[in-house]
């Protein structure tokens, strides 16, 4: 671990307390998880403390650990999170601030827009994509999706091919919206090598 890190893990301990439900340094980043109810105080002490003057929020990824490890959920760890990425000008590092919503029929945060107004559109895609809530949130609607849509097309028990299909219609001159008629199936890549494929020759 670089001295800078070690600074970095050390100030997030001490300014942070017991809010850190865990601190994970790995590839050279820093990932902190907090809990839901302290997601929004804990972003304004990374953003105002001066030991740590994260001014700059970089993106906001909604996640799904609903297939996490291949073998499904743990009974502990809950469905869905948002991952915020903060970037220190001041101090030149960079932490991502982890937590999960509580209720995975309803997922809900608070939104970080108040604090740091780039958030918007990425909280918007988060919803979109992921159905994730954001408290707080001036404009939350549909970013990347039709008006209509039906579900959350990231999370991963959406269908592939989706549930609606849409075409043009020439005697109703408008595009209409009708159930998939696609029958849903397993698509798995076959791979052909050729013979002899990886083998080096010594000549």
């Amino acid at each position: 671990m670089s001295a800078k890190l070690e600074r970095l893990s050390q100030a997030l301990r001490d300014i942070l307390g017991d809010r850190v439900q865990s601190l994970v340094l790995a590839c050279g980043e820093v990932t902190i998880e907090v809990a839901a109810a302290d997601y929004l105080q804990v972003a304004l002490l990374l953003r105002d403390h001066a030991g740590l003057r994260f001014e700059s929020l970089m993106d906001v990824s909604g996640l799904d650990y609903s297939t996490y490890g291949n073998g499904g959920r743990s009974g502990k760890r809950k469905r869905f999170a948002v991952a915020t990425h903060l970037l220190s000008v001041s101090h030149n590092w960079r932490v991502r601030l982890r937590a999960f919503a509580e209720d995975d029929a309803f997922p809900v945060l608070d939104s970080l827009v108040p604090l740091w107004p780039g958030a918007n559109w990425f909280e918007r895609e988060a919803f979109d994509l992921y159905g994730i809530m954001f408290e707080g949130h001036p404009d939350l609607r549909r970013i990347l999706t039709d008006y209509g849509f039906v579900g959350h097309p990231f999370r991963k028990d959406f269908p592939v091919s989706g549930y609606v299909e849409m075409r043009y219609d020439p005697e109703q001159g408008r595009v209409v919206y009708q159930p998939v008629s696609i029958e849903p199936r397993e698509i798995t890549p076959r791979i052909v090598r050729e013979e002899n494929y990886g083998n080096v020759g010594h000549g």
